[in-house]
């Protein structure tokens, strides 16, 4: 069987661990994330929703062939707007990632899908089979704190790389990068750089 994708979410926080209620530097994240070369970016529902509309508006170049894979965890079958992703520019095609209970699709839909696990989507089945299938051997995390601590939970998160912002959000904050997630293994600290405007860029490898 072959060995399941290296996974490393990499999150824009605040000081006291917010993804909303401060204004991230988008441009450095981006550019920082560059830094992985992901073979695939692994999305949940809620993030590719929040953009939908701004999908729909605007006319993306069409997908990038040399691009990484766009899988979306999508359970619960909301995602509609799978022809504007793949023609967003940023990737090379997408996947949607369903599970037993998603409901039906229409049966016309142009995207491809992996349908794993009962009631939720089984996200060690639908990694191993991307690598299998798709040859991705780095994923690379571009969500909320839901799906970062849905993977922290199935012990599948590898590397954790946090953009540190100079601020605190406090009550402005309605969301954290490890959402509900319970307590993690230990991290093990392999990079701590300092960059300008304040940001301090942090990377942690899980303990095996």
């Amino acid at each position: 069987m072959a060995q399941r994708p290296y996974v490393v979410a990499h999150v824009g926080v605040s000081v006291d661990g917010a993804t909303t209620g401060f204004e991230p530097d988008v441009a450095r994240f981006y550019q920082l994330a560059e830094t992985w070369k992901e073979d695939l970016t692994l999305a949940g529902a809620d993030t590719v929703l929040a953009q939908e509309q701004a999908l729909a508006q605007a006319e993306g170049p069409g997908p990038d062939e040399g691009g990484p894979l766009l899988a979306v965890v999508d359970g619960r079958g909301r995602v509609s707007r799978w022809e504007a992703l793949r023609e967003a520019g940023h990737w090379s095609d997408v996947v949607a990632l369903h599970c037993a209970a998603t409901p039906p699709r229409p049966p016309d839909r142009r995207v491809r899908e992996i349908v794993t696990g009962a009631d939720h989507v089984d996200l060690a089945a639908a990694l191993q089979r991307l690598g299998q299938e798709d040859g991705v051997r780095v994923v690379r995390v571009d969500s909320g704190g839901t799906l970062i601590g849905a993977l922290m939970t199935a012990g599948l998160l590898d590397e954790l790389s946090l953009l540190v912002h100079p601020c605190v959000a406090g009550e402005r904050a309605t969301r954290f990068w490890h959402g509900a997630a319970p307590a993690f293994a230990p991290l093990t600290l392999v990079g701590a750089q300092s960059l300008p405007d304040g940001l301090a860029w942090l990377r942690y490898y899980r303990k095996t």
